[in-house]
Parts: C-alpha cells; structure tokens; sequence
C-alpha cells in the first residue's frame, strides 16, 4: 500500500467514536508529513487483535469528514476509516497515540453501560498501543534569558528508541500558531534562540518533543513563555554567563553515574577533570538557587559513588583507575577506560579538587552530606602519590598498562602546580618536601610587552590551579625573591596578551583589548596549544576561556572582552552552555562545540572574583593547608594604613608607612565578605616615608567611592615573608586583618 494525503486504511472491527480532541494548527505548517497508510495499517492489525479480544459491540452511524477539514476516523460495520487531513492532535491521556497522532475523532452520544462496557476497555488499548509505539514527552523546560537571546534546557527522555529532540516557538501566544526551529534533531537537553524574532521585553512561546529514531515524535511538552531583557547590571550579566556555564555540568552530565563528557559533541567520551569543574559548579550553583541543594546532593553522591566503587586495576581495560589514579577518558556509560587512554596525574587531580571542595560544602550533619563526606576522604587518601613519583620527587604525567611510565616529568612553570600541592598535603603516602624545589627549578622569569612573570605561552597553565587555591596572601620563596605572588603573576601573564593584542605585531584580524585570549583550545584545523608569541603559537584563534577565566586576575578587561564577545558575536558563539570554545575571524569559523575543561575555569573564576567562596571553602581543607606549609609559602603581611577622605572628589586616599623598593598589594570591599584586588593597587614605592594611593573610582576601583555606603581597605607587602602560625595562610581573605580600614562619607 502506497503513502498518500486522503488514503483510507481499514480493519475489521466494531465501531466506535471518541471526544478528546484539541485543535492546533494546520497540517504541514505543524508537523510538515503525512501519515502512511501501510505502517498505520500494520499498527492497526495490532490494535485490532486486542479490540477484538477487549470489546463486543454493534455498528453505529458514522461521521463523515467535512469541507471544513475537521479529520476524525471512524469504527462502521466492523471497518475502521482513517481520514488524515490532520488539523487535530491527541489530548487523550495527556500525550497522542503515535499511530492517530494527526486525527480527530468526533463523539456520539452513547448510554452509561455502552460507555463501561466498550469505551474503557478501548481507551485500555489504546494506552497499551501508547506505550507500545509512543515515546514520552519531554519534562522539566525551563528557560535562561538575556539580553536578546532565550536558552532552553529540558530533562533527559529515557528510551532506547529516542532519536532526538524538536523546538518549536510561537512569537504571538500560548496557543500558536508554532514553528519548527531545529531543522536537524538536537541531542543535547538545550536549544539557544538568538534569531531575529528574539526581542527584547518581547514574549515567545516554546515546547519541546521527542522523536524516536522511526521518526515517530511525541506530544509537546509543557509550553513555556519566555522573555529577553537588556542586561540591568553588570551581576545580571555574569549571572547569565555562569548560569548557562553550569547548565553544561549539569545537563550534558549522565545524572546517574554523574559523569561529564568532555565536549559537547555527541558521543563524547568522560573527561575526569571536567568532573572535577563539575563538582565545584554544583556547589556554586547551590548558591545561586539554580538548583536545590538536594538536587545538588544527589549528583554529588553519585559522582563520588562512582569514583569510589569503581573497579581500580593494572589491567588495559575494565577498570576505572589504579593505585588510586583515574583514567583520563572514561566511557560515559560503564565509567570505565575508554580506549588507550593514559592514566593521568594532573586530569585525577583536578578531580580531587572537586572531590575536596565539595567535601567542605556539604557540611550537614543528615547521613547524605556526612556521606559525601567520607566517600571524599576515601577517594582522596586511596590516591598513592609515592607510585606515581616513581620514589623520586618528581610527579609522572601518565602511566599506561601497556607500555608503563611516561617519561615526562610534571615540572614547572604550567597546570600541574597543583599536583605538587595537594600531593605534598596529603596524609598518606605524601610527596617528598624536595618535590617543591624540583617542580620549580624549571622556572623561566621573563618579561613579556612590560610584564615581568613566570612565562609559559598559553593562559591555562595561569588559571587551573587558582581554581580552588588562594594565592592571593601567600608566596613561595621563589616569588617573595621576586617580589610577586603566583596571583599577581598570572594577572600579569594575561595583561601580557592584552598588550600583545593591542599591539597586535602580526596583524591578526579583530585583535584589541575587547578581543584576546590564546591557550588550548578548537581551533579550525583541530586542537591546539596556543599561547603568546613568539615562544608560543598564534593562528588567530580566541578562546572564550582564556578571558573568562582571567577574571580573577583582570577584571578590568575579562569583563569587558566577555561582554564584547556576547554584543558583537553573539549569533555564532553563544550557546545553551554559554560560550562556544573559540573563534576564528580571519578564517571566519566558529566552533561547534563547548569543553567541560573550559567551561569550567569561566564559572569558578568568575564566583571567585565575585564572592570568592569556592577559595574559601576549599582552603579550609587541611590537605591544601599542609601542601602550602611544606612547600614553603609563608603569608603576605598586612601592612597598617590610614584613610582620609576627599568629599570634593568623592575619593578616599589611603596611606601607609613604606621604604623605597617595597611592593604592596591594595584591596577594597564593600562588605568585608567580598574582597576585590585593585587593578592599580600593585603599587612600588619610589621613595621611603608615607605612601599615598588614591581611589577615586575607575580604573582603581569598578565604582567611585562615593557611590557605597562604606568601603573597606586593606593592603599587603610583597617580597618579605611574614612569620605565620600554622593554619594562617587558610584564614588569610576570610576575616577582617586587625589593619583594615574602614571609610565611609
């Protein structure tokens, strides 16, 4: 039997009508296809076999279709007639039978015991057919709105047989009519709608459905009304850009093992290290009120349950880890080995990181958060630390079962820092004290467009680590002999690639201060390692990341990039999970995909420029106490001032006692809970006697004085070891120093 508008199939059967039957739309414009024929028949023939069995009935007069084309089927002398013009859809028992999906079914009046005796046991046939043929709409649509562009998420739908999903949107009302956005099924749980139709204070409708991989597609899902707004704040702003760098965590995660792959791509495999990033989003998100903390609490809880009874062994697969250490790639299904990966050291500890932070953020007493808890522990103290340092003070980056130890060493200046600090605090197995010195004596000192640091070419060496620890008020004896801190050093590694941008030696097209940013990344050709000229490599490629994840470090050009890039390349990057990874313009490419590893650093470093909570937490770990002390990072004294303000100009100056040569360090608060460092407070002094440093507003601060209620000081020196007690260098940022001052007009 062909496959044609207006072609009747039939049965044998009783007749029947049934009334529950909502129009929507015309056919075509709604769901652009016809119902064939012959798969309807063969689903009938079924359907047929249990009326027969579940009903005994009479003939009624049928109801005919009408010019109108109002569509209906009809049950007459035992022959079923399927009249397809399709202006109705099913609103019997919340979703349309996959088989009738298109039809409307016209009632007659029928008496109580004919109702009893044939109708239920039909509305029985057809929900076993329902469960059957049809697949589930889906749930939970929720929506994130900025300033011209709507993003969407949704829950996942369990079935073998879902191929995708479908967006529909409605510019007029809550009833249609509605059109078709995604041309192609969408795998993911989130849509973006940055077209033209997206107007500010304009409301749109969306609803969302499931296709199976037949093409038989479900009943919309709850239609959700939405409306975009100019940003009002700056915090709006960042909130959005947070938001929707969480949403990455949380939907492309599988909910029940708590694994998240590491791009967005379909079929991407786990990245151990993106779950670190994922963990610590949860907590920032609990905050947020983008989800509850019992939600949060139970991704937790899986996420460490996985890690923790994972099969660990030598062997090349079937195993999740050894000797403590995960694998780099895991399989997001069976949370084990996904093909040759290596065993990785600095991918596990940046997993630990998550692992430790969400330890201090679940602090309850309930059995759940006690759970977390202990299954931190256990994961982090099983970690064997000695192996993978072979008995030397020098970390491997990878071991393999097949082919053993790589024979790289982790030694610095790059991302794997905080291998050496959390290993050297460790309470079992720890690194040997000498492992501080070995990672440094690499070290190489530079000074790059007028910024003297550390160098190493990319910027994601400057930010995993500042993650979770607080370098802000500490030093190592290698940066107190240079009178800086590795916070202020990788400030200045990223001002370094402003200044190269600005500069701009080989003219890359739209390089500025609003477009910068070069470290590991997409790029048009693959993935690359890109990083400040002329050590490292420049194709013109910009990552999102790169200045997001600076934010910490540059907020008085993170922000203003950030904000560039969503006004002027918000149709090409912006997505349901924030940021796409980078961009090209001299090539005009725009990448496809979103990374667990990048998205990640954008959300932490943006909450801890603005509240700095995921480093206070998880400086309260003794583990990250420990690993600072036996590196030798002493605290940054406090330095006394005094405050005297200047109504006339709306500014306070603030000053204190210095010698010449001397480097200091100024911060402000509005609240004594969230400090900012000043962009111009690394300050050097010229000559010995007070020193005046005044804040009048931007640049020095991100608003004039005048404009709060109080503000609070407080100013650090650089290059001189302050003597410390044990524990000091945690509680550094998180209480008020005894020389704080305090203005206020």
């Amino acid at each position: 039997m062909s496959c044609s508008r207006g072609r009747n199939a039939s049965i044998a059967g009783p007749p029947i009508n049934l009334k529950g039957w909502q129009k929507v739309g015309a056919r075509g414009r709604r769901f652009g296809r016809q119902i064939c024929a012959e798969p309807v028949a063969q689903i009938f023939n079924i359907f047929n076999l249990l009326y027969r069995r579940l009903v005994v009935g009479r003939a009624f007069n049928p109801r005919r279709i009408t010019a109108a084309g109002d569509g209906f089927f009809e049950l007459s002398n035992r022959r079923l007639k399927i009249c397809d013009t399709a202006n109705y859809k099913s609103a019997l028992l919340g979703r349309r039978p996959a088989f009738v999906e298109h039809l409307n079914v016209r009632a007659v009046s029928h008496p109580a015991p004919f109702l009893i005796r044939h109708l239920l046991p039909l509305l029985l046939a057809l929900a076993t057919l329902q469960s059957v043929f049809g697949i589930q709409s889906p749930t939970g649509l929720v929506s994130r709105t900025g300033d011209q562009s709507i993003v969407l998420h949704w829950d996942p739908v369990s079935d073998p047989s879902l191929a995708g999903y479908r967006v529909y949107r409605s510019t007029t009302s809550n009833g249609g009519p509605f059109t078709l956005l995604t041309s192609s099924l969408l795998t993911s749980l989130g849509y973006c709608d940055v077209s033209g139709s997206v107007v500010d204070g304009h409301t749109n409708f969306y609803y969302v459905t499931s296709v199976t991989t037949a093409s038989q597609e479900s009943s919309p899902s709850t239609t959700l009304a939405a409306v975009p707004n100019p940003f009002v704040s700056t915090d709006a702003f960042l909130d959005y850009v947070q938001e929707t760098c969480f949403d990455y965590f949380w939907y492309t995660a599988n909910s029940t093992n708590g694994l998240v792959p590491d791009r967005s791509a379909t079929g991407s495999a786990c990245s151990i290290a993106a779950v670190g990033f994922g963990l610590t989003a949860i907590g920032i998100a609990i905050d947020h009120g983008w989800i509850t903390r019992s939600q949060g609490v139970a991704r937790v809880e899986a996420t460490l349950n996985t890690f923790l009874q994972g099969p660990q062994g030598s062997g090349t697969s079937g195993v999740i880890g050894y000797n403590g250490w995960f694998y780099h790639f895991l399989n997001m299904d069976s949370a084990l080995r996904s093909g040759t990966s290596e065993l990785s050291s600095i991918d596990t500890t940046l997993l630990l990181a998550g692992v430790l932070y969400v330890k201090q953020y679940f602090s309850g007493t309930d059995s759940d958060e006690t759970s977390i808890r202990t299954m931190a522990d256990a994961i982090f103290n099983r970690v064997n630390w000695d192996w993978m340092a072979r008995g030397t003070n020098a970390v491997s980056m990878a071991w393999y079962p097949e082919t053993g130890f790589s024979a790289n060493n982790w030694v610095g200046y790059n991302e794997g820092m905080i291998i050496y600090c959390l290993g050297l605090g460790t309470a079992t197995n720890p690194l040997p004290a000498s492992a501080w010195s070995q990672w440094t004596t690499k070290y190489n000192w530079a000074t790059n467009y007028g910024q003297a640091y550390v160098f190493y070419p990319p910027l994601f060496v400057y930010q995993y680590s500042h993650c979770w620890i607080d370098f802000r008020h500490v030093a190592d004896p290698y940066m107190n002999s240079h009178s800086s801190s590795y916070f202020i050093n990788s400030r200045r590694a990223a001002l370094a690639q402003v200044a190269y941008s600005i500069a701009n030696p080989d003219d890359m097209v739209g390089y500025s201060s609003n477009v910068w940013g070069l470290t590991a990344s997409d790029d048009p050709s693959g993935y690359a390692v890109h990083g400040l000229p002329p050590v490292g490599f420049d194709n013109d490629t910009i990552a999102s990341t790169a200045a997001g994840g600076s934010m910490a470090f540059t907020p008085e050009y993170s922000l203003p990039t950030l904000q560039y890039f969503y006004s002027h390349y918000r149709a090409r990057i912006w997505t349901a999970f924030s940021f796409r990874d980078a961009f090209n313009l001299k090539q005009g490419w725009y990448d496809t995909d979103e990374l667990g590893i990048d998205q990640g650093p954008i959300v932490i470093m943006i909450e801890n420029y603005r509240t700095q909570r995921v480093w206070q937490l998880f400086m309260q770990n003794a583990e990250a106490q420990r690993g600072l002390e036996r590196a030798g990072f002493t605290a940054l004294p406090s330095v006394p001032i005094s405050l005297q303000a200047i109504p006339a100009q709306g500014a306070f100056n603030v000053s204190w006692n210095a010698t010449a040569g001397q480097s200091f360090q100024v911060e402000y608060s509005p609240d004594l809970q969230s400090w900012y460092t000043s962009p111009l407070g690394f300050v050097q002094a010229t000559n010995s006697g007070t020193f005046n440093w005044l804040d009048a507003g931007p640049p020095a601060t991100l608003s004039i004085p005048a404009t709060n209620s109080e503000r609070f000081y407080r100013v650090y020196q650089l290059g001189t070891p302050a003597p410390a007690p044990p524990g000091a260098i945690a509680e550094e940022g998180s209480a008020k120093p005894s020389s704080d001052g305090q203005g206020a007009f």
